[in-house]
């Protein structure tokens, strides 16, 4: 079998945790298994090289800070790279560059388009392990790239796709995908199997289990992802496509937000064009705008509420504040005390009455309900931040999520 493991950076956080990962490569070495290793910096690392940027300049160049961030993976690729070879099995470590992970040129936040993976096929064909950089890439000009906060998991789905590797083994801090965050739900139930498409809305929706990039990428080259431990041996959770044989539970998993702003533009003339007038600029800012209601009155006037991302609203209130005579709206409201909680599962698509079901929960609680978001495998809804663990129990126990319920399915 040929594998690609990924650690993130509390896996690899001291010399201790690197000699541990070291041993697990060993053990999956010594069961024939043919392993290519990922590796994210040390734990805060990254964080540190952050400060260090902002110490020195109020606007770090992107380039300049890409080199910069760029070198916490040379540190722990090069410690486990001598680990294994400290243990008699020979290992090369790799930065972007020399496996060549081809990016754009799109600095701090570049997506990989190419990776030339013959010298880790040499690599493997002469029992080297390679131990290669997450995060990082080149692009066409020579120029280092980085790919974001969890670039690392993209990195490692990227490398098991253009090896056909048989699975890409996502080792963390968690032994798996879970129906709900286990620090707030007791009883919450690791998932055996997933889907990639349930998965990205998971990821997408506040699970800090993948990385959204990365889960889209082995869906889109169905690369079988697995999440588990690296402190603990399990099975973990399966992340693969949809068996239509499989009889798929109404809900896998639960999923909240903490990052998330809610402003209301009072008063909109309702006409054709207001929406984009409104919205347009606030996209073209690089804002990303998540939820849309719109409410039409009886006098011909419109209330338009979306969501924002917490760290965007004072930005968002001053940029309504500046528009709101120019499209004559009565004025604008906003909230930054608010959670989106969000149901997902494929089952959905053959089961009626899921949304009553959530509703039911939580007003079973005198939850209000602020916005609600459907779509064909989820229901998101937005509530005060103040219930946000009450919601999550409620509508956990709702759809029998526990891990005896589960079991007996």
């Amino acid at each position: 079998m040929r594998y690609v493991y990924k650690f993130g950076g509390t896996s690899v956080a001291s010399p201790e945790r690197i000699s541990a990962v070291a041993d697990r490569v060993v053990r999956g070495l010594s069961e024939g298994h043919r392993i290519t290793v990922v590796l994210s910096a040390m734990a805060g690392e990254t964080n540190r090289l952050e400060q260090l940027a902002v110490d020195v300049a109020k606007r770090p160049d992107a380039r300049e800070r890409d080199v910069l961030l760029a070198s916490g993976e040379q540190v722990s690729i090069a410690l486990l790279a001598m680990a294994l070879i400290e243990r008699g099995r020979p290992a090369r470590s790799y930065l972007a560059p020399q496996v060549a992970i081809r990016t754009d040129t799109a600095h701090t936040r570049a997506r990989i388009e190419h990776i030339d993976v013959e010298c880790l096929h040499a690599d493997l064909e002469a029992g080297v392990t390679p131990v290669i950089a997450g995060f990082q890439g080149i692009d066409a000009d020579g120029n280092l790239t980085t790919l974001g906060r969890g670039g690392s998991d993209t990195t490692a789905v990227a490398v098991a796709a253009a090896l056909d590797a048989d699975e890409c083994r996502i080792y963390t801090d968690v032994d798996g995908v879970y129906t709900a965050d286990p620090r707030i739900v007791d009883g919450a139930a690791r998932l055996g199997v997933v889907t990639f498409e349930e998965m990205l809305e998971l990821a997408s929706l506040g699970s800090k289990v993948l990385h959204p990039r990365a889960v889209e990428f082995a869906g889109k080259y169905a690369v079988p992802l697995r999440v588990l431990s690296s402190f603990d041996d399990g099975p973990g959770t399966l992340i693969t496509t949809e068996e239509q044989d499989m009889e798929q539970p109404i809900v896998s998993g639960i999923a909240y937000s903490r990052d998330e702003a809610k402003l209301t533009l009072l008063g909109v003339p309702d006409v054709p064009g207001v929406a984009s007038r409104i919205l347009g600029p606030i996209g073209r800012a690089n804002i990303e705008i998540d939820m849309i209601v719109q409410n039409v009155g009886a006098d011909g006037s419109a209330d338009l509420t979306f969501t924002v991302k917490r760290g965007d609203y004072d930005r968002v209130c001053e940029m309504l504040d500046e528009m709101r005579e120019e499209v004559g709206a009565r004025g604008f409201e906003g909230d930054n005390r608010i959670v989106k909680i969000s149901v997902v599962g494929v089952g959905m698509r053959s089961h009626a009455g899921v949304a009553t079901r959530m509703f039911d929960a939580l007003a079973a609680e005198n939850i209000n309900i602020r916005m609600i978001s459907t779509s064909e495998i989820k229901i998101s809804v937005v509530v005060d931040e103040r219930y946000l663990e009450l919601a999550v129990r409620a509508v956990h126990s709702a759809f029998e999520l526990s891990e005896a319920a589960v079991e007996e399915q």
